[in-house]
Protein backbone atom coordinates (compact mmCIF):
# COMPACT_ATOMS: atom_id res chain seq x y z
CA UNK A 1 0.00 0.00 0.00
CA UNK A 2 1.64 3.20 -0.89
CA UNK A 3 1.39 6.66 1.26
CA UNK A 4 -0.08 9.90 0.62
CA UNK A 5 0.92 12.89 2.88
CA UNK A 6 -1.43 15.28 4.51
CA UNK A 7 0.26 18.52 2.47
CA UNK A 8 -0.82 21.37 4.82
CA UNK A 9 -0.27 19.33 8.07
CA UNK A 10 3.28 18.44 6.47
CA UNK A 11 3.79 22.15 5.90
CA UNK A 12 2.64 23.23 9.18
CA UNK A 13 4.31 20.90 11.16
CA UNK A 14 7.43 21.47 9.95
CA UNK A 15 7.79 25.11 9.37
CA UNK A 16 4.73 27.05 11.89
CA UNK A 17 7.63 27.48 14.53
CA UNK A 18 10.57 28.61 12.69
CA UNK A 19 8.48 32.13 11.05
CA UNK A 20 8.53 34.89 12.41
CA UNK A 21 4.56 35.60 11.53
CA UNK A 22 2.35 32.18 11.02
CA UNK A 23 -0.64 32.73 9.61
CA UNK A 24 -1.22 29.32 8.89
CA UNK A 25 -3.13 28.38 11.64
CA UNK A 26 -6.90 28.16 11.97
CA UNK A 27 -7.90 28.84 15.30
CA UNK A 28 -7.11 32.37 17.49
CA UNK A 29 -4.51 33.04 19.82
CA UNK A 30 -3.80 29.77 22.32
CA UNK A 31 -4.62 30.02 25.83
CA UNK A 32 -1.61 28.71 28.93
CA UNK A 33 -2.57 26.68 31.10
CA UNK A 34 -2.62 29.77 34.10
CA UNK A 35 -5.48 31.24 32.04
CA UNK A 36 -7.65 28.57 31.69
CA UNK A 37 -7.68 27.94 35.47
CA UNK A 38 -8.28 31.49 35.83
CA UNK A 39 -11.66 31.27 33.93
CA UNK A 40 -12.20 28.66 37.05
CA UNK A 41 -13.10 29.21 40.13
CA UNK A 42 -9.03 28.74 41.63
CA UNK A 43 -10.35 25.31 42.99
CA UNK A 44 -8.66 23.50 40.58
CA UNK A 45 -5.27 21.41 42.06
CA UNK A 46 -3.59 19.74 39.00
CA UNK A 47 -0.64 18.34 40.80
CA UNK A 48 -3.37 15.55 42.05
CA UNK A 49 -4.03 14.44 38.75
CA UNK A 50 -2.96 11.00 38.93
CA UNK A 51 -1.01 10.37 35.62
CA UNK A 52 -2.32 6.80 35.14
CA UNK A 53 -4.71 5.61 32.54
CA UNK A 54 -7.83 7.20 32.62
CA UNK A 55 -11.20 6.43 31.30
CA UNK A 56 -10.31 5.17 28.08
CA UNK A 57 -13.25 6.90 26.57
CA UNK A 58 -13.21 9.52 28.66
CA UNK A 59 -14.11 10.35 31.71
CA UNK A 60 -17.75 10.00 33.02
CA UNK A 61 -17.95 13.66 33.48
CA UNK A 62 -16.32 15.06 30.76
CA UNK A 63 -18.94 12.91 28.35
CA UNK A 64 -21.54 14.26 29.94
CA UNK A 65 -20.34 17.92 29.90
CA UNK A 66 -19.95 17.28 26.01
CA UNK A 67 -23.14 15.06 26.00
CA UNK A 68 -25.03 18.43 26.89
CA UNK A 69 -23.66 20.86 24.09
CA UNK A 70 -25.95 18.01 21.66
CA UNK A 71 -30.11 17.83 22.98
CA UNK A 72 -31.30 14.26 23.66
CA UNK A 73 -27.57 13.01 23.89
CA UNK A 74 -25.45 10.87 27.18
CA UNK A 75 -22.24 10.01 27.95
CA UNK A 76 -23.13 6.41 26.09
CA UNK A 77 -23.55 9.18 22.74
CA UNK A 78 -19.64 10.41 23.33
CA UNK A 79 -16.45 9.09 22.88
CA UNK A 80 -13.63 11.33 23.34
CA UNK A 81 -10.35 11.21 21.70
CA UNK A 82 -7.15 12.65 21.21
CA UNK A 83 -7.94 15.45 19.83
CA UNK A 84 -10.38 16.22 16.05
CA UNK A 85 -7.67 14.06 14.27
CA UNK A 86 -8.50 10.95 15.85
CA UNK A 87 -12.02 11.79 16.21
CA UNK A 88 -12.05 11.79 12.13
CA UNK A 89 -10.09 8.79 11.58
CA UNK A 90 -12.30 6.55 13.83
CA UNK A 91 -15.43 7.84 12.25
CA UNK A 92 -13.80 7.20 8.84
CA UNK A 93 -12.88 4.02 9.66
CA UNK A 94 -16.42 3.25 11.21
CA UNK A 95 -18.36 4.18 7.50
CA UNK A 96 -15.90 3.37 5.21
CA UNK A 97 -17.08 0.26 2.91
CA UNK A 98 -14.98 -1.51 -0.04
CA UNK A 99 -16.26 -0.76 -3.11
CA UNK A 100 -18.37 2.44 -2.07
CA UNK A 101 -17.01 5.94 -2.74
CA UNK A 102 -17.16 8.62 -0.25
CA UNK A 103 -19.25 12.05 -1.44
CA UNK A 104 -16.64 14.59 -0.13
CA UNK A 105 -17.03 18.52 0.43
CA UNK A 106 -14.77 20.01 -1.61
CA UNK A 107 -12.64 22.05 -0.75
CA UNK A 108 -12.24 20.70 2.94
CA UNK A 109 -9.92 19.78 5.95
CA UNK A 110 -7.96 17.61 3.56
CA UNK A 111 -7.25 14.26 6.57
CA UNK A 112 -10.57 12.48 5.49
CA UNK A 113 -9.71 12.80 1.61
CA UNK A 114 -6.37 11.78 2.02
CA UNK A 115 -7.09 8.82 4.44
CA UNK A 116 -9.67 7.45 1.33
CA UNK A 117 -7.26 7.48 -0.59
CA UNK A 118 -4.23 6.31 1.65
CA UNK A 119 -6.85 2.78 1.75
CA UNK A 120 -7.36 2.50 -1.94
CA UNK A 121 -11.00 3.93 -1.32
CA UNK A 122 -12.45 6.73 -3.98
CA UNK A 123 -14.37 9.75 -3.68
CA UNK A 124 -16.79 11.58 -5.64
CA UNK A 125 -16.59 15.15 -4.83
CA UNK A 126 -19.60 18.32 -4.78
CA UNK A 127 -17.83 21.70 -4.23
CA UNK A 128 -18.55 24.57 -2.69
CA UNK A 129 -18.78 27.56 -5.29
CA UNK A 130 -16.37 30.49 -5.01
CA UNK A 131 -18.30 32.50 -7.22
CA UNK A 132 -21.52 32.11 -5.61
CA UNK A 133 -19.68 32.83 -2.19
CA UNK A 134 -18.70 29.51 -1.22
CA UNK A 135 -22.62 27.75 -1.78
CA UNK A 136 -22.47 24.08 -2.29
CA UNK A 137 -23.19 22.34 -5.30
CA UNK A 138 -26.15 19.53 -4.31
CA UNK A 139 -26.94 18.74 -7.42
CA UNK A 140 -23.32 17.67 -7.75
CA UNK A 141 -23.79 16.13 -4.02
CA UNK A 142 -27.04 14.54 -5.28
CA UNK A 143 -25.12 12.86 -8.04
CA UNK A 144 -22.83 11.37 -5.99
CA UNK A 145 -25.24 9.44 -3.90
CA UNK A 146 -26.74 8.51 -6.85
CA UNK A 147 -23.65 6.65 -7.85
CA UNK A 148 -23.10 4.82 -4.78
CA UNK A 149 -21.51 7.29 -2.20
CA UNK A 150 -22.07 5.51 1.41
CA UNK A 151 -20.97 8.78 3.37
CA UNK A 152 -21.41 12.61 3.24
CA UNK A 153 -18.19 14.08 4.51
CA UNK A 154 -18.48 17.86 5.12
CA UNK A 155 -16.64 20.36 7.50
CA UNK A 156 -19.39 23.08 8.67
CA UNK A 157 -18.21 25.62 8.95
CA UNK A 158 -15.64 24.86 6.41
CA UNK A 159 -12.14 25.22 6.39
CA UNK A 160 -10.33 26.77 4.44
CA UNK A 161 -13.51 29.35 3.71
CA UNK A 162 -14.71 29.29 6.88
CA UNK A 163 -18.33 29.59 5.45
CA UNK A 164 -21.43 27.63 7.11
CA UNK A 165 -23.84 26.32 5.57
CA UNK A 166 -27.73 27.73 5.86
CA UNK A 167 -30.74 25.91 7.52
CA UNK A 168 -31.83 25.25 4.19
CA UNK A 169 -28.81 23.62 2.95
CA UNK A 170 -28.37 21.67 5.81
CA UNK A 171 -32.14 20.01 5.43
CA UNK A 172 -31.64 19.28 2.27
CA UNK A 173 -28.29 17.15 2.31
CA UNK A 174 -30.01 14.86 5.39
CA UNK A 175 -33.30 15.01 2.96
CA UNK A 176 -30.21 14.19 0.00
CA UNK A 177 -28.64 11.20 2.29
CA UNK A 178 -32.17 9.81 3.73
CA UNK A 179 -33.28 9.18 0.06
CA UNK A 180 -29.95 6.92 -0.71
CA UNK A 181 -29.84 5.56 3.29
CA UNK A 182 -25.89 7.57 3.48
CA UNK A 183 -24.26 8.49 6.52
CA UNK A 184 -23.35 11.96 7.45
CA UNK A 185 -19.99 12.64 8.86
CA UNK A 186 -19.34 16.50 10.10
CA UNK A 187 -16.10 18.09 11.44
CA UNK A 188 -17.47 20.55 13.28
CA UNK A 189 -14.66 22.08 14.72
CA UNK A 190 -15.34 25.85 14.17
CA UNK A 191 -18.72 26.03 15.72
CA UNK A 192 -18.87 28.10 18.38
CA UNK A 193 -16.07 30.09 17.02
CA UNK A 194 -18.79 32.28 15.13
CA UNK A 195 -18.85 36.07 13.76
CA UNK A 196 -22.30 36.55 14.11
CA UNK A 197 -24.42 36.91 17.10
CA UNK A 198 -26.42 32.90 16.31
CA UNK A 199 -24.56 30.10 17.16
CA UNK A 200 -23.84 27.87 13.73
CA UNK A 201 -26.71 25.24 13.80
CA UNK A 202 -25.35 21.18 13.98
CA UNK A 203 -25.81 18.28 12.18
CA UNK A 204 -26.46 16.30 15.08
CA UNK A 205 -30.59 15.70 16.11
CA UNK A 206 -31.36 16.43 12.46
CA UNK A 207 -31.08 12.58 11.04
CA UNK A 208 -30.14 9.08 12.42
CA UNK A 209 -27.20 8.52 10.50
CA UNK A 210 -24.69 11.48 11.83
CA UNK A 211 -21.41 11.79 13.17
CA UNK A 212 -20.62 14.76 14.51
CA UNK A 213 -16.60 15.58 15.48
CA UNK A 214 -14.99 18.41 17.19
CA UNK A 215 -12.46 19.42 19.79
CA UNK A 216 -10.99 22.38 21.98
CA UNK A 217 -8.58 23.25 18.96
CA UNK A 218 -10.11 25.57 17.79
CA UNK A 219 -13.45 27.89 19.13
CA UNK A 220 -11.67 26.93 22.62
CA UNK A 221 -8.40 28.13 21.85
CA UNK A 222 -6.88 24.97 23.91
CA UNK A 223 -4.97 22.76 20.33
CA UNK A 224 -2.12 21.82 22.65
CA UNK A 225 -4.67 19.81 24.97
CA UNK A 226 -5.48 17.80 22.27
CA UNK A 227 -8.47 16.65 23.37
CA UNK A 228 -11.74 16.00 20.83
CA UNK A 229 -14.58 13.90 20.55
CA UNK A 230 -17.64 11.77 18.26
CA UNK A 231 -20.88 12.28 18.87
CA UNK A 232 -23.45 9.87 17.14
CA UNK A 233 -25.87 6.66 17.81
CA UNK A 234 -24.88 5.50 21.07
CA UNK A 235 -24.45 1.68 19.42
CA UNK A 236 -22.14 3.42 16.68
CA UNK A 237 -20.17 5.32 19.56
CA UNK A 238 -19.57 2.13 21.36
CA UNK A 239 -17.65 0.74 18.40
CA UNK A 240 -16.14 3.73 17.71
CA UNK A 241 -14.75 3.49 21.57
CA UNK A 242 -13.60 -0.49 19.97
CA UNK A 243 -11.18 1.45 17.65
CA UNK A 244 -9.02 3.67 19.79
CA UNK A 245 -8.17 0.40 21.70
CA UNK A 246 -6.20 -0.02 18.27
CA UNK A 247 -5.11 3.64 18.16
CA UNK A 248 -4.69 5.48 21.27
CA UNK A 249 -6.06 3.33 24.12
CA UNK A 250 -7.33 6.45 26.16
CA UNK A 251 -6.96 10.38 26.37
CA UNK A 252 -4.15 11.99 28.41
CA UNK A 253 -5.42 11.69 31.77
CA UNK A 254 -3.99 15.32 32.35
CA UNK A 255 -5.94 16.85 29.24
CA UNK A 256 -9.44 15.36 30.58
CA UNK A 257 -8.68 16.90 33.42
CA UNK A 258 -8.05 20.74 31.79
CA UNK A 259 -11.44 19.73 28.72
CA UNK A 260 -13.41 19.08 32.32
CA UNK A 261 -13.03 22.68 33.34
CA UNK A 262 -12.89 23.98 29.97
CA UNK A 263 -16.02 22.25 29.15
CA UNK A 264 -17.72 23.15 32.38
CA UNK A 265 -21.10 25.59 32.87
CA UNK A 266 -19.22 28.79 34.45
CA UNK A 267 -16.15 28.64 32.36
CA UNK A 268 -17.36 27.19 28.61
CA UNK A 269 -19.16 30.19 27.93
CA UNK A 270 -16.28 32.89 28.85
CA UNK A 271 -14.14 30.82 26.81
CA UNK A 272 -16.40 31.33 23.60
CA UNK A 273 -16.81 35.21 24.47
CA UNK A 274 -12.90 35.28 24.18
CA UNK A 275 -12.54 33.68 21.13
CA UNK A 276 -15.73 35.49 19.52
CA UNK A 277 -14.45 38.85 20.10
CA UNK A 278 -10.40 38.10 18.66
CA UNK A 279 -12.04 36.92 15.53
CA UNK A 280 -14.32 39.43 15.36
CA UNK A 281 -11.98 42.13 16.08
CA UNK A 282 -9.16 40.46 14.13
CA UNK A 283 -11.61 39.98 11.16
CA UNK A 284 -12.19 43.69 10.98
CA UNK A 285 -8.16 44.26 10.88
CA UNK A 286 -8.43 42.06 7.32
CA UNK A 287 -11.41 43.61 5.80
CA UNK A 288 -9.59 47.01 5.87
CA UNK A 289 -6.44 45.38 4.63
CA UNK A 290 -7.79 43.38 1.55
CA UNK A 291 -9.87 46.92 1.23
CA UNK A 292 -6.87 48.94 1.33
CA UNK A 293 -4.91 47.52 -1.65
CA UNK A 294 -7.27 48.03 -4.62
CA UNK A 295 -8.47 44.65 -5.85
CA UNK A 296 -5.45 43.16 -5.39
CA UNK A 297 -7.09 41.11 -2.73
CA UNK A 298 -10.46 39.35 -2.47
CA UNK A 299 -11.89 37.49 -0.29
CA UNK A 300 -15.61 35.67 1.09
CA UNK A 301 -15.95 36.95 5.33
CA UNK A 302 -16.10 33.90 6.92
CA UNK A 303 -19.22 33.15 9.09
CA UNK A 304 -16.93 31.32 11.77
CA UNK A 305 -13.10 30.56 12.69
CA UNK A 306 -10.24 32.84 12.50
CA UNK A 307 -9.64 31.80 8.85
CA UNK A 308 -9.91 32.85 4.93
CA UNK A 309 -9.42 31.81 1.56
CA UNK A 310 -8.01 35.15 0.14
CA UNK A 311 -8.00 35.43 -3.55
CA UNK A 312 -4.67 37.13 -4.55
CA UNK A 313 -4.80 39.42 -8.18
CA UNK A 314 -1.00 38.50 -9.10
CA UNK A 315 0.82 36.40 -10.93
CA UNK A 316 2.82 33.02 -9.46
CA UNK A 317 1.44 29.67 -8.20
CA UNK A 318 0.40 29.47 -4.61
CA UNK A 319 3.32 26.92 -4.11
CA UNK A 320 5.94 29.18 -5.26
CA UNK A 321 4.35 32.63 -3.25
CA UNK A 322 4.00 30.14 -0.08
CA UNK A 323 7.62 29.24 -0.28
CA UNK A 324 8.82 32.65 -1.02
CA UNK A 325 7.11 34.42 1.44
CA UNK A 326 8.30 31.76 4.35
CA UNK A 327 12.63 31.47 2.78
CA UNK A 328 12.69 35.02 2.18
CA UNK A 329 10.23 36.54 4.54
CA UNK A 330 9.96 34.47 7.17
CA UNK A 331 6.28 33.76 7.37
CA UNK A 332 3.68 30.57 6.63
CA UNK A 333 0.47 30.98 4.78
CA UNK A 334 -1.13 27.61 3.50
CA UNK A 335 -0.93 27.84 -0.12
CA UNK A 336 -4.20 27.10 -1.90
CA UNK A 337 -2.54 24.27 -3.77
CA UNK A 338 -3.29 22.36 -0.72
CA UNK A 339 -6.97 22.37 -1.21
CA UNK A 340 -6.80 22.35 -5.06
CA UNK A 341 -7.77 26.19 -5.04
CA UNK A 342 -4.55 27.77 -7.21
CA UNK A 343 -4.37 31.64 -7.05
CA UNK A 344 -5.42 31.46 -2.87
CA UNK A 345 -3.67 31.43 0.25
CA UNK A 346 -5.54 30.31 3.19
CA UNK A 347 -5.02 33.18 5.82
CA UNK A 348 -5.10 32.57 9.69
CA UNK A 349 -6.29 35.99 11.22
CA UNK A 350 -5.73 34.48 14.77
CA UNK A 351 -2.94 35.96 16.38
CA UNK A 352 -2.83 38.93 18.28
CA UNK A 353 -3.25 42.06 16.92
CA UNK A 354 0.08 43.50 17.17
CA UNK A 355 1.40 40.56 15.46
CA UNK A 356 -1.23 40.11 13.05
CA UNK A 357 -1.22 44.25 11.84
CA UNK A 358 2.76 43.55 10.64
CA UNK A 359 2.22 40.23 9.49
CA UNK A 360 -0.47 41.68 6.76
CA UNK A 361 2.22 44.53 6.21
CA UNK A 362 4.92 41.99 5.08
CA UNK A 363 2.46 39.66 3.34
CA UNK A 364 1.04 42.73 1.13
CA UNK A 365 4.58 44.24 0.83
CA UNK A 366 5.53 40.86 -1.50
CA UNK A 367 2.99 41.89 -3.92
CA UNK A 368 3.93 45.00 -4.14
CA UNK A 369 7.71 43.80 -4.95
CA UNK A 370 6.21 41.62 -7.59
CA UNK A 371 6.16 42.56 -11.42
CA UNK A 372 2.56 42.84 -12.41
Amino acid sequence: MGFIPFQMERWQSTYEHRVDYNLSESGVHPLTVGELLEYGDGSADLSSVRLGYGQSNGSDELRALIAAQYPGATDRSVVVTIGGAEANFVAFWELAAPGKPVAVMLPNYMQVPGLIENFDGGFLPFHLREEAGWRPDLDQLESALAAGAGFILITNPNNPTGVALTEGEMDTIVTLADRHGAWILCDEVYRGAEVGTDPVPSFWGRYDKVLVTNSLSKAYALPGVRLGWVAGPDEVVERLWARTDYTTIAPPSLSDALATIALSPGVRPAILARTRKIIRDNLGVLTAWTDAHNGLFTMTPPDAGAISMVRYHAPGSSLELAEQLRVEHSLLVVPGAHFGIEGTMRVGFGPPEDELVPALDRLASVFAATPA
